[in-house]
């Protein structure tokens, strides 16, 4: 599969020693797709946020043990970046069209069809999430589930519009500057990791700040544009035809968005996990509190096998915090209820 003329591969030792970089060449541009895991597993396919990859939106999910354990005991995963977002990315050519959101959504097809995949099962934020959302209502038979984290289903309200067109001036004039920086950072953590004169910002934040110097500005702009004219596919959700459970952070700005989706979507095969204390990035703010609702989600699936290691003691999440309804056997495939995580504070 990688030995085609339309793809250079270059090791990654991120994950796994098996890891690999692979740029695809599909009919909008070339995508790069890093691929972890053994290939003859189920896919799981990532999508992340605007101006991220999967490292700076995936890294703390992965990079926790049991999730890490989980997730590729069971998949091979293969993580999506948005054009010209992966490691290294030089600049797109002003010359090539700005895709749309159905664009990326066919790119998605696109690089399934290189690696020979058939059904896959989806993770997205955000942007990520509208964009795997799209490409499950085109592709029905390409999509076996959906994790969503903090997704959007409406077009941009016109707050977000206007703020997005700020980013987006912004971008095009001066470049990944400190008050792009600052906008997109408050997209995606809570206002306690991003702190405040008293309180330095978190670990989290700061790498996620390096890794923004990291991107090509103009190659953020043409995912900025793509998403701000994105249109509302509110309703042709109720007609996937997959599972879905859906993360939303407590303190996130699309928090309203999520809830709105999940109201338009089949509950008889969805759930909503509210994830208190936290922003929109719940896969590196809390990815603990993702851990036992992905594991139960699995079950309906056959693809989770019991791990002989106990829960972690820093998650969030216990099996008491979970609707008893969500964890009964028939309900695993059939039935997801409503959840919200539960968070001790500390005084």
């Amino acid at each position: 599969m990688a030995d085609s003329s339309d793809s250079v591969s270059i090791d990654m030792e991120m994950y796994s020693p098996r890891g690999k970089e692979h740029l695809i060449r599909t009919s909008q541009g070339i995508v790069s797709v890093s691929v972890f895991g053994d290939p003859d597993k189920p896919a799981l396919v990532t999508y992340p946020d605007l101006a991220l990859n999967y490292m700076s939106c995936f890294q703390g999910l992965f990079f926790c043990p049991e999730a890490y354990s989980l997730l590729l005991h069971n998949f091979c995963i293969y993580h999506i970046s948005p054009p010209g977002h992966e490691l290294g990315a030089a600049t797109m050519s002003p010359d090539d069209p700005v895709p749309s959101v159905d664009d990326l959504a066919d790119q998605v097809a696109e690089v399934l069809n290189f690696f020979g995949l058939g059904a896959v099962m989806c993770m997205g934020v955000t942007a990520g999430a509208y964009i795997l959302t799209l490409f499950a209502m085109k592709y029905k038979q390409r999509v076996i589930g959906l994790i969503l984290v903090s997704p959007l289903c409406t077009a941009p309200s016109w707050t977000e519009w206007l703020l997005n067109k700020v980013m987006s001036n912004l971008l095009y004039f001066y470049g990944m500057c400190g008050v792009v920086k600052e906008l997109l950072l408050k997209r995606y953590f809570s206002k306690e990791l991003r702190g405040c004169a008293q309180v330095p910002e978190s670990d989290i934040v700061q790498a996620c700040r390096r890794l923004l110097d990291e991107r090509q500005s103009s190659n953020v702009w043409r995912f900025l544009e793509a998403i701000n004219g994105r249109p509302d596919i509110s309703e042709g959700l109720r007609k996937l035809q997959c599972r879905s459970l859906i993360f939303i952070g407590e303190h996130s700005p699309f928090h309203s968005e999520a809830v709105h989706m999940t109201s338009k979507m089949d509950r008889r095969c969805t759930a909503l996990v509210e994830v208190q204390a936290c922003g929109t990035m719940v896969t590196e703010e809390q990815p603990h509190a993702m851990l036992i609702p992905i594991e139960y989600f699995l079950m309906g699936y056959g693809l989770y096998k019991a791990s002989k290691v106990s829960v972690s003691p820093r998650s969030p999440l216990s099996p008491s915090c979970i609707s008893p309804d969500l964890l009964s056997p028939e309900s695993m495939g059939l039935k997801l209820k409503p959840i919200k995580t539960r968070i001790p504070f500390e005084v």
